[in-house]
């Protein structure tokens, strides 16, 4: 069974503003040296017309992780993250986020969309996680929605900063 990640992030700027730092080369390249953690990489950057296409990896260290996941993959999690937005229409662009687990079968699927919200702007992920292995995968699914939340808050912390500083 899927656990869902529902996740909303508000900013005080502007739709535009926001869809421009995520269309941005330099935003991603920031974002991924600060918050990324160790040995993170973007291995896919692609900009479009108004879209981006990105693919990072990322990892989650084994000190951080439950005894219970350690034992089925010992050492650190590497996630392959994409994450893909399209343009924007009216005050409003919607996108995709996948991430993978490697040597687990395990996935993130979800939509992210920005939206106006009052003058400012929100950015909703609806996610699910989903970990195919009996009897054990929910508990790992908890642990992993757990810790894909925290590298969102960081990344939100991350983007909040930048558009400060951008605007």
């Amino acid at each position: 069974m899927a656990r869902r990640i529902p996740h909303s992030v508000s900013y005080p700027q502007p739709v535009t503003s926001v869809h421009a730092a995520l269309t941005d080369e330099r935003y991603w390249r920031e974002r991924i040296a600060e918050v990324g953690g160790d040995d993170a990489r973007l291995d896919k950057l692609e900009i479009g017309d108004g879209t981006v296409s990105v693919e990072m990896e990322q990892a989650i260290p084994a000190e951080h992780l439950p005894s219970i996941v350690t034992k089925i993959r010992p050492g650190d999690l590497q996630i392959v993250r994409t994450e893909a937005w399209g343009p924007l229409d009216g005050q409003r662009a919607t996108g995709t986020v996948t991430a993978r687990v490697t040597g687990m079968p395990g996935e993130l699927t979800g939509t992210v969309t920005l939206s106006a919200s009052g003058t400012g702007s929100t950015v909703e992920l609806d996610g699910r996680v989903q970990v195919s292995m009996p009897l054990i995968g929910g508990r790992i699914e908890a642990v992993i929605a757990d810790r894909i939340t925290e590298i969102l808050d960081h990344e939100d912390e991350f983007t909040a900063r930048w558009l400060g500083n951008d605007a």
